[in-house]
């Protein structure tokens, strides 16, 4: 009789579906619970998820920089907005818009078809007995 070969674990970071290309903090775990809920497998929805997570890094760096210099910078003309908040809401639009289209902001409200298990009562739960 042939021997079995033990089992090995395998880690579901490795199994699934990898980004094309190298993500930061912030993109790496939106590709992670983007392919966890929904496993995008097709070509031209992994390489709008990849380009959304792209966009969340740039839009994270200029947060941040954001934070660190202020809302209002002032230059030799007076006090202006932040020249990179512009550049932040472009990117925090371009995620929106292609979450959108990869069709992940439509959630199910009620499965479709007949509940499986029944729901009220039944006809033997009836006061005759179902007779």
């Amino acid at each position: 009789m042939p021997r079995k070969t033990p089992l090995t674990l395998v880690d579901p970071e490795t199994t699934g579906v990898q980004p094309p290309r190298p993500l930061g903090q912030h993109g790496t775990a939106l590709w992670r619970r983007v392919q966890a809920e929904y496993g995008i497998t097709d070509v031209g929805g992994i390489e709008l998820l990849a380009q959304a997570c792209v966009a969340l890094d740039r839009a994270e760096r200029l947060a941040l920089r954001v934070a660190d210099d202020g809302e209002v910078v002032y230059t030799k003309g007076g006090p202006r907005a932040h020249p990179a908040i512009k550049e932040e809401l472009a990117c925090w639009a371009f995620i929106c818009r292609t979450l959108q289209r990869l069709g992940l902001n439509v959630e199910q409200i009620k499965p479709v078809g007949r509940p499986s298990g029944g729901i009220g009562i039944s006809w033997r739960d009836l006061p005759s007995g179902g007779e």
